[in-house]
């Protein structure tokens, strides 16, 4: 019993729709995968636990006394600490309105080969009282470092 021509076409196409799909969906998960970017505290960047030369996030206090601005240029170094570990960090541009020592911050970037944060986004805390989940976690994990 031979399949009748349409039904073979019908299944061709179908076939073909659903290959298409099936690497479209592995071309965006490839996509997706190089481009997460994942939070690590300074506890774990200074652990090694954080890749070099890979996109990632950092996120701590800034620590007092720490911020450098380059009067040339718009260069900043700080340090962001959880209290347990201290990351040199450098951004050049514009740092947000609400930046200051003391206050919480997460930036993305690079881990260059000599242990600093190459920053290209610095993004500051909202108010006095909010600070971002991952860097609040970080801060009381690093605590419960140092207490025991």
């Amino acid at each position: 019993m031979a399949m009748h021509p349409l039904r073979k076409q019908r299944l061709i196409i179908v076939l073909f729709i659903v290959f298409g799909a099936a690497v479209a969906v592995g071309l965006i998960s490839f996509a997706l995968r190089e481009n997460i970017n994942l939070f690590y505290p300074p506890s774990d960047i200074a652990a090694g636990k954080a890749p070099i030369d890979k996109q990632i996030r950092a996120g701590g206090m800034v620590l007092e006394g720490s911020v450098k601005r380059d009067p040339n240029s718009l260069r900043v170094e700080f340090v962001v600490t959880d209290y347990a570990a201290n990351i040199p960090v450098v951004y050049t541009g514009i740092l947000p309105d609400l930046f200051s020592e003391g206050d919480g911050i997460v930036a993305t970037g690079k881990l260059d080969n000599n242990g600093v944060f190459q920053a290209n986004e610095v993004l500051a805390k909202h108010d006095e009282n909010y600070m971002p989940p991952e860097v609040q976690d970080a801060v009381d994990k690093a605590a419960n470092l140092t207490k025991s």
